[in-house]
C-alpha cells in the first residue's frame, strides 16, 4: 500500500514534508501517517531521512513546508516541549534517563508529586517510590526496588523504565528511536515486549531501527524512505522481513508490490 491513508482512524498525519538546509534537501515531500493504537516501523538506509523527519515531528526542527495534522487538528510543533504537551513522548537508547537519579526520580521528572510541610511544599518520596513501582508493575516492568540508581541498571532495564513512564503518563505517540541497539538479546525480547504492552493500553508506535527482523516482529506497518522520499508503506501481512531488508538498502520497491510507478529519487 504506497498511498497516504487520511481517515478517522489517523492519530498523526505529516503531509507533504520538506526541510531543506541551504541547498541540501534532507526532505522531499514526504507524507507520513500512524494511525491510532498502531506500531509502525520507520526505515530506511544511513541518510535516508529518518532523524530529520522525527525531528520536525518532535520540534528540534520547523519544516520548510509541510502541514503536521495530530489528533485531526493543524499543530505547530516549535519544540519538544510543545511534542510533549500533545502526548509525543520520544524514548532514545542512551538519553532516556538521568543516570545519578534514582528510578522513583527519574519516573515523575517534571512532575513530581509534592505535600506540605507549613508553607513549603516538598517532593513526597515515599509516594513517587510506592506509585513507581505501582505504575511500572502495571505495565508488566518488575523493579528490585524504586530508589535505586538508575545508573547502576543495564540499558534494557533503563529502555524499561522510560517507556513505562510514556504509558503512565498517559502519552499518546511514543517514539522509539534505536531502542535495542546496544542490549542483549534477553533486554531486547523485554522492550518489544513492552512495546506491545504499550500498543495495548492505547498508545501509538513509531519505532525505527537498523534490525529489520526486529521491527519486523513487532510492527503492523513498515514506511519505508530513501534519500529523503517515501517508498511507501507496507502491512505485514504484504511484505516479507526479506523484501523490506532489500527495500531498505537498494530504495526500490519490488515490482509486485509497486501500485504505481514510483517516484523517481534523483530530483
Amino acid at each position: 500500500m504506497n498511498s497516504m491513508q487520511n481517515n478517522g482512524d489517523n492519530l498523526l498525519e505529516m503531509r507533504d514534508i520538506h526541510k531543506y538546509f541551504g541547498s541540501v534537501r534532507a526532505l522531499r515531500g514526504i507524507d507520513f501517517h500512524v494511525d491510532r493504537q498502531e506500531i509502525v516501523g520507520l526505515l530506511g538506509d544511513n541518510g535516508a531521512g529518518k532523524s530529520t523527519l522525527i525531528k520536525v515531528l518532535t520540534g528540534f526542527h520547523t519544516p520548510t513546508s509541510g502541514e503536521i495534522v495530530f489528533e485531526g487538528e493543524s499543530v505547530y510543533i516549535d519544540s519538544p516541549h510543545r511534542a510533549r504537551e500533545l502526548g509525543i513522548e520520544t524514548v532514545y537508547q542512551d538519553l532516556a534517563l538521568v543516570p545519578l537519579m534514582s528510578i522513583a526520580r527519574n519516573f515523575w521528572l517534571g512532575q513530581e508529586p509534592t505535600r506540605n510541610f507549613g508553607p513549603v511544599k516538598l517532593m513526597d518520596q515515599e509516594q513517587m517510590a510506592v506509585e513507581a513501582a505501582a505504575a511500572l508493575e502495571d505495565v508488566g516492568i518488575h523493579i528490585r526496588d524504586a530508589n535505586e540508581v538508575v545508573g547502576s541498571m543495564s540499558g534494557g532495564e533503563r529502555q524499561s523504565i522510560a517507556i513505562g513512564r510514556a504509558v503512565y503518563f498517559g502519552k499518546k505517540l511514543l517514539i522509539l528511536d534505536e531502542p535495542t541497539s546496544a542490549l542483549s538479546v534477553g533486554e531486547t525480547r523485554k522492550v518489544l515486549e513492552y512495546t506491545h504492552a504499550a500498543k495495548e493500553r492505547g498508545m501509538s508506535v513509531i519505532f525505527i531501527t537498523h534490525n529489520i527482523s526486529q521491527v519486523h516482529a513487532v510492527a503492523d506497518r513498515f514506511t519505508i524512505i530513501s534519500r529523503g522520499r517515501k517508498l511507501g508503506d507496507f502491512t505485514k501481512a504484504e511484505v516479507s522481513e526479506e523484501e523490506v531488508a532489500t527495500m531498505v538498502m537498494s530504495g526500490v520497491v519490488p515490482e509486485r508490490l509497486r501500485l504505481f510507478d514510483p517516484e523517481s529519487v534523483d530530483d
